[in-house]
C-alpha cells in the first residue's frame, strides 16, 4: 500500500564524505563547512532583544492563564540579575546552583549568570525530591563549592537546603522560605546593571565556561560536565545550518524536558534563543496526573516542532487518538517531530504517522539525533525524509565521528567545537574520556543504515558497554532487542531489562506498567495490590505471547527471550537505576537486582518466572 506523502520542510541536502583508514576505522565529516558562529548566548539575547523587543520569548503557566516574557523583558531582567551576581563575586569558582524545575525564574537566572561570565549549575530537582538520602546533591555540592543555592519554592526544598551543607552559599528562593534558613527572595536578586554588566559581557569568549552539567554513570559518581560557550554557540549554529526551516519560520515549541539535561536545555532551551522563538514550559510530564497538564498545554498552543523522549510519546498518544480538539491544536502548525534520549519503539512511531494523516492528509515529518551531554549535544541529526526508526543521521557542521572496530560493533567517538573540554576538578576522569586523537569516548555503536548509500545516515547499535554474550558465544544486541521486545509487551511493560550474559538463554527483567497491567483486568478492584495484578493470568498470557511473537521473528537465540519476571518495584533514582526523563540504567539495575537476575535464570524456574 502506497503511503501518504510526507508534508514539506525545507532541510540541507543529505551529504557526508567518508575518510576509510588502514585499520578499518573511518572518520565522517559533513562537507558543509561550519559557518561563522556566536561569541556567546548573550549574543542572540541581545539581539532578538534588538529585533523583535515585543516577541515572546518564554511563557509559562499562572493560574488558568500563561505569563509571558518578551525578548526585551529577558535581557533587561536578565542584565539585572547578572548584576546582581557579580555584586555577589560569583565566579567559576563559586558558580550558581539551581535545584529546581523549569520555569521563567530558573530562567532568567541562568541567562543572567551566563550574560555577565557566571556558570551556572542546574541540578535533578528528583536528586532533591525523590531522592531519600540527598546523596548527589551533597556530593556535587562538595565539588561545585557554589556560592548561590537557588529554589523556585523553599518549603518545597527545604528538606534538601536544611540537610546539605552547601559551604555557606546564599540560598535564593522565589516563594515560601524555608523555615529556620536565611534566604534571600528571588525577586531581590536584581540590580540596576551598570558599566560592570557591559564590561563582564565584553569579556565573554568562546572558551568561556556557561554552565556545568552533571551525569553519573553506572556507579552513581556525579560528573561536572563542563559546557563552553563555543560548544552551545557552535551546535547552534550547525543546527541551523542543516536545518533552514528554522530561519524563515522561528521556532514555537511546548516543552517539558528538563534544564538541567542537555536535550532540554542546550538543544531545545538555546533553539529557540538562537532562532528568535518561543518557548512555552510546558509544567507536565510523561507520567499519569502530570500527562493531563501536557495535554491541557497543547490543546491551547499549536507547536511547530515537538519534542519528546520515547516515553513522553507513548504517554501522550492515548490522548491525541481519542481527543479530536486536541489533535487538532497539535498538529495545526506542526513542521516535525523530533525524538532523542531512547530508541523509538516502531510501534509509537507508527501510531503518530496514522495520527498525523488522519488529521491532515500527510505525514509529518519525523526525525532523531544523537549525541550526549558531552558534545552540547547534537554529533549527528536526521536533514531528510526516513520511514522507520534507528536513524540518528549525519554528522553535523564541523563536526567529525569516528567509527572504530570494537568486537563485533562499530563503536562511535567524536571530535569538534561542540565536544566538552573534560570534566570539572576530575582530571582522571577527563583523560580517559579521550583518544589519542583528541576523539571523545562516547561509548555507543553505530552503523551505516545502507554501507552502499553513507548518505542514507547511520543508525544507533547500542551501548558498547551493554551487549553481552551467551554462553554459546553468540553476541546479543540489547538495544535492538530492547526496542523490539518492548513494542511487543505493550501494555504491559514500562521498560525492559535484558539479562543473559554468559547464560544459555536471554531474560528480561519487566518494569511494569501499573496502568497498562491494570487495563488488562478491569474486573479486578482499583485498590488490588500490583502485585496480583501482576500476577494475573491475563497479564501473565499476554507476556507470553509477546515473547512466543518475539521468538517466531526467528533469528536465533540472541533474538528473544526465554524467560521474564515482572517487577512491581520501579526504578530507583537513588540507585541510579533511571534519570529524570526516563532512560533506565541497564548496568546498574543488573547490580542492584543480581538476585533477581539470578531468580530469573535459576533452575528449575521459579513459580514467577514466565517462561515459553
Amino acid at each position: 500500500m502506497t503511503k501518504a506523502p510526507f508534508a514539506s520542510i525545507r532541510f540541507a541536502p543529505p551529504a557526508v564524505d567518508v575518510e576509510r583508514r588502514a585499520d578499518g576505522a573511518q572518520v565522517l565529516r559533513s562537507p558543509q563547512k561550519l559557518a561563522p558562529y556566536a561569541r556567546c548566548l548573550g549574543e542572540h539575547l541581545e539581539r532578538w532583544a534588538g529585533e523583535a523587543p515585543e516577541r515572546i520569548f518564554l511563557a509559562e503557566r499562572a493560574g488558568v492563564g500563561w505569563r509571558r516574557l518578551t525578548y526585551g523583558e529577558a535581557l533587561a531582567e536578565a542584565r539585572a540579575v547578572g548584576a546582581a551576581l557579580l555584586a555577589r563575586g560569583l565566579s567559576a569558582e563559586r558558580p550558581a546552583m539551581v535545584l529546581s524545575d523549569n520555569a521563567i525564574d530558573h530562567a532568567l537566572l541562568m541567562l543572567g549568570a551566563m550574560h555577565v561570565g557566571v556558570p551556572v549549575a542546574p541540578i535533578s530537582p528528583a536528586y532533591s525530591l525523590m531522592s531519600k538520602d540527598y546523596a548527589k546533591v551533597r556530593a556535587i555540592a562538595g565539588l561545585l563549592q557554589p556560592g548561590l543555592v537557588y529554589t523556585a519554592d523553599g518549603a518545597k526544598f527545604a528538606g534538601v537546603l536544611s540537610a546539605v551543607d552547601f559551604g555557606g552559599a546564599e540560598i535564593v528562593v522565589g516563594a515560601n522560605p524555608p523555615e529556620g534558613l536565611k534566604a534571600t527572595a528571588f525577586a531581590d536578586l536584581r540590580l540596576t546593571p551598570g558599566a560592570e554588566v557591559d564590561r563582564a559581557f565584553a569579556t565573554i569568549g568562546p572558551d568561556s565556561m556557561a554552565k556545568f552539567l552533571f551525569t553519573s554513570g553506572s556507579t552513581g559518581e556525579p560528573k561536572g560536565v563542563i559546557n563552553t560557550q563555543r560548544m552551545l554557540c557552535s551546535n547552534q549554529q550547525a543546527i541551523r545550518q542543516v536545518w533552514p526551516f528554522l530561519a524563515e519560520t522561528p521556532p514555537v515549541i511546548v516543552d517539558w524536558l528538563p534544564w538541567n539535561h542537555t536535550f532540554g536545555a542546550n538543544h531545545n532551551f538555546n533553539m529557540v534563543l538562537a532562532n528568535g522563538g518561543t518557548l512555552y514550559i510546558d509544567d507536565g510530564k510523561p507520567v499519569p496526573g502530570l500527562i493531563e497538564k501536557t495535554v491541557a498545554n497543547l490543546r491551547e498552543v499549536s507547536p511547530t516542532i515537538y519534542f519528546n523522549v520515547p516515553r513522553g510519546f507513548d504517554a501522550l498518544i492515548p490522548f491525541l487518538e481519542k481527543d479530536a480538539a486536541l489533535r487538532k491544536s497539535f498538529f495545526r502548525d506542526l513542521q516535525m517531530i523530533f525524538y532523542a534520549a531512547a530508541a523509538l519503539p516502531q510501534n509509537l512511531w507508527e501510531k503518530l504517522e496514522d495520527l498525523s494523516v488522519q488529521e491532515r492528509g500527510k505525514r509529518t515529518v519525523m526525525v532523531s539525533a544523537w549525541g550526549a551531554t558531552e558534545t552540547a549535544p547534537m554529533v549527528t541529526t536526521v536533514h531528510f525524509e526516513i520511514d522507520r526508526a534507528g536513524v540518528i543521521g549525519l554528522p553535523a557542521p564541523g563536526t567529525e565521528l569516528k567509527l572504530v572496530p570494537n568486537e563485533n560493533k562499530l563503536e562511535l567517538r567524536v571530535r569538534g567545537p561542540n565536544v566538552t573540554p573534560g570534566y570539572w576538578k576530575q582530571p582522571d576522569l577527563t583523560r580517559a574520556a579521550f583518544d589519542e586523537e583528541g576523539f571523545y569516548r562516547i561509548g555507543d555503536a553505530g552503523r551505516f543504515a545502507d554501507p552502499h548509500e553513507p548518505a542514507k545516515g547511520i543508525e544507533f547499535d547500542g551501548r558498547i558497554a551493554e551487549d553481552f554474550k551467551l554462553m554459546s558465544g553468540v553476541w546479543v544486541h540489547v538495544g535492538a532487542l530492547r526496542v523490539k521486545a518492548l513494542a511487543l509487551l505493550a501494555p504491559v511493560a514500562q521498560d525492559i531489562v535484558v539479562t543473559g550474559h554468559d547464560r544459555e538463554e536471554i531474560g528480561f527483567l519487566v518494569f511494569a506498567n501499573p496502568a497498562g497491567c491494570r487495563g488488562l483486568c478491569p474486573d479486578l478492584a482499583a485498590d488490588a495490590p500490583l502485585g496480583q495484578v501482576l500476577a494475573d493470568a491475563r497479564v501473565v498470557d499476554h507476556v507470553r505471547q509477546a515473547m512466543v511473537r518475539l521468538k517466531q521473528e526467528g533469528g536465533g537465540s540472541s533474538t528473544y527471550a526465554a524467560r521474564a519476571l515482572l517487577m512491581a518495584e520501579p526504578p530507583s533514582i537513588d540507585a541510579n537505576e533511571i534519570t529524570d526523563k526516563g532512560y533506565i540504567n541497564q548496568r546498574a539495575v543488573l547490580a542492584r537486582r543480581a538476585a533477581l537476575v539470578d531468580v530469573l535464570h535459576a533452575e528449575p524456574p521459579d513459580a514467577a518466572v514466565i517462561g515459553i
